[in-house]
C-alpha cells in the first residue's frame, strides 16, 4: 500500500487549498471527498476580498473571475420595520463577488488535482487508526495510509467524530438556502434583512439567479419559509438545502500528526464570506506546517508557530462573526443597530469594512 505524505479528508475550499499547497511543496497529497463535484453547498456564496491573495498564490484568481458571478457594489441592511441603510462596497477586480459554491469549489479541487494531488471523490471515510502513520478505511473497502492526517470535512467532521473530538453541537439555529430567479431591478447588491422570526440574506450569483438564505430557530423556520414564498413568489414545493449546527465549539487545530482546518476546526457564520477566507487561509497554513514537519524541522517548534499563526488569524477577525451571530439570534437587536446606523452611517461602514477588506501580505 502506498503511503502518502498527507491525507486530507474533505475537498472543499479548506481541503483543496491545503492539498494544492502541499502539492506545490512537492508532497504526495491524497484528498478523500465524500461527494461528487460539482455540488452545491449551503453558504451565502459571497467571496470577500480577503480571499484574493490566497487565490493568487494558487494561481486561480483570474480563473475565478472568469466563472459566472456577480460583482457586488453595495450591501443594504434592512430592519424589522423595513427601514434600511446602504453601504457601498469597494469596486475593482479585488472587490467582493458572489459566486456559486458548486463552481468555486469545483475549480479549487480541479486545481489541486492539476498540481498533482491524488483526488478520490465519492469516498466516505469510515475508520481511522493513527500512531506513527494513519490507516484510513473507506465505505468502499479501500484502504489508504498517510504520515499526516488533515480533517477538512466541515462542521460535522467525520475525522473529529472518529477521533472522539467532535464537540456537542448547539442546535439553536437552522439555515435554509436556495437559488431562485433573480427579481427584476435587484441590482448588484447584498441584502441583509432582519425579520421577527430570524434573518434573510440575499445576493445575486449571476445575471439570472439569487442566493436566498434564511436563518431561524427550529420553531420559526417554517414561518420564514412562508415569508420567503410570499416575498419572492416561490412555489410551496420550492426545494431548499439545509444546514445545522451554525454554532459549535472549536476543535484543537493541531496535535502531532493530526490537523483540523476550515469549519472542521472552528465553525463561523456561513453568510458573511468569512468562512471561505478562513478555509483558504487555514489550508495554506496547515500545508506550510506539514511541509516543514516532513522536511525534518523541529515538530514542537513548528506546531507552536502554527498554533500562534492560526489563533492570530481568528483573533483579528472572529469578533465580527460573533457580532453577526448575535444579530441573527436576536434580530430585534440587529434592527436597533440598523436604526442607529440611519443616524450614524459610520457604524455600518465600519462594520462592513472589517469584513470587506483585502488582506494583502497575509
Amino acid at each position: 500500500m502506498e503511503t502518502f505524505d498527507v491525507a486530507i479528508i474533505g475537498g472543499g475550499p479548506a481541503g483543496s487549498s491545503c492539498a494544492a499547497f502541499c502539492a506545490m511543496a512537492g508532497l504526495q497529497a491524497l484528498v478523500l471527498e465524500r461527494e461528487k463535484f460539482p455540488r452545491e453547498k449551503v453558504c451565502g456564496d459571497c467571496l470577500n476580498p480577503s480571499c484574493w491573495p490566497v487565490l493568487e498564490r494558487l494561481d486561480v484568481a483570474d480563473r475565478v473571475r472568469e466563472l459566472p458571478h456577480s460583482q457586488l457594489s453595495s450591501v443594504e441592511f434592512i430592519s424589522i420595520s423595513g427601514r434600511g441603510v446602504t453601504v457601498d462596497l469597494p469596486s475593482g477586480a479585488d472587490g467582493e463577488i458572489s459566486i456559486k459554491r458548486s463552481l468555486f469549489d469545483d475549480l479549487l479541487l480541479r486545481r489541486a488535482r492539476e498540481l498533482g494531488a491524488n483526488v478520490h471523490e465519492q469516498t466516505t471515510v469510515t475508520g481511522l487508526n493513527g500512531n506513527d502513520h494513519w490507516n484510513i478505511q473507506t465505505a468502499s473497502g479501500d484502504f489508504f495510509k498517510a504520515r499526516i492526517l488533515v480533517g477538512a470535512d466541515g462542521r460535522n467532521s467525520t475525522v473529529a467524530h472518529l477521533c472522539n473530538l467532535l464537540p456537542r453541537p448547539a442546535r439553536e439555529r437552522v439555515a435554509l438556502q436556495a437559488h431562485i430567479p433573480l427579481p427584476p431591478e435587484f441590482r448588484h447588491r447584498i441584502v441583509l434583512q432582519f425579520l421577527r422570526e430570524g434573518y434573510s440574506g440575499q445576493a445575486p450569483v449571476n445575471e439570472s439567479q439569487l442566493n436566498l438564505c434564511l436563518v431561524g430557530t427550529p420553531p420559526t423556520i417554517l414561518t420564514l419559509r412562508k415569508w420567503a414564498e410570499r416575498q419572492f413568489n416561490l412555489p410551496p414545493k420550492q426545494p431548499w438545502r439545509t444546514i445545522t449546527p451554525l454554532t459549535r465549539s472549536p476543535v484543537v487545530s493541531a496535535d502531532e500528526n493530526l490537523f483540523f482546518i476550515g469549519d472542521a476546526a472552528r465553525v463561523v457564520e456561513p453568510f458573511t464570506g468569512e468562512g471561505i477566507y478562513y478555509a483558504l487561509q487555514s489550508g495554506e497554513l496547515a500545508a506550510n506546517t506539514v511541509a516543514k514537519i516532513l522536511a525534518g524541522d523541529d515538530r514542537k517548534s513548528v506546531l507552536r508557530d502554527f498554533g500562534g499563526a492560526y489563533a492570530e488569524m481568528y483573533r483579528a477577525r472572529l469578533w465580527i462573526n460573533r457580532l453577526a451571530r448575535t444579530a441573527v439570534v436576536r434580530p430585534q437587536l440587529g434592527s436597533m443597530v440598523v436604526h442607529a446606523a440611519r443616524i450614524r452611517p459610520e457604524i455600518m461602514k465600519f462594520l462592513t469594512a472589517k469584513i470587506v477588506r483585502n488582506c494583502r501580505g497575509n
